[in-house]
């Protein structure tokens, strides 16, 4: 039995001591690690505003790992212990964007910017696990 939770958050390992069991992921990653570039829209998981990115590593499955993209709105924090998380500011700078938040700038796939970042995060997980 532990009283940690201990997964990666953009490359870091991050250790959380007796995490609530009703703390949703996005308020850790918006209020606690300060990362706001995942949004929370709706609340629901219908808007894909707070979409990112968790990572683990299947045994069963030939030692392979898998890359899905999630609602952090819905995701209890708990859930996320053993994996890895990207949000959208693990994945590129502004000096050098990841190929997909370049491509959406580029071609002006933006419009109030509020839920991009979940949009770039979809596109990410799907690279991703392909």
């Amino acid at each position: 039995m532990r009283n940690s939770l201990v997964f990666y958050l953009n490359g870091r390992r991050t250790v959380v001591q007796d995490a609530d069991p009703s703390m949703l992921l996005i308020e850790y990653l918006r209020t606690h690690k300060l990362l706001t570039g995942t949004k929370l829209g709706c609340g629901e998981g219908g808007c894909g505003a707070c979409t990112v990115t968790v990572s683990n590593f299947l045994l069963e499955e030939g030692a392979s790992t898998q890359h899905r993209g999630i609602n952090a709105c819905l995701a209890p924090l708990c859930s996320i212990d053993g994996c890895h998380v990207t949000t959208v500011e693990g994945i590129g700078t502004q000096a050098k964007p990841h190929p997909v938040q370049d491509r959406i700038s580029k071609c002006h796939g933006s419009q109030c910017g509020f839920c991009t970042p979940g949009i770039v995060m979809a596109l990410y997980s799907k690279l991703q696990s392909n």
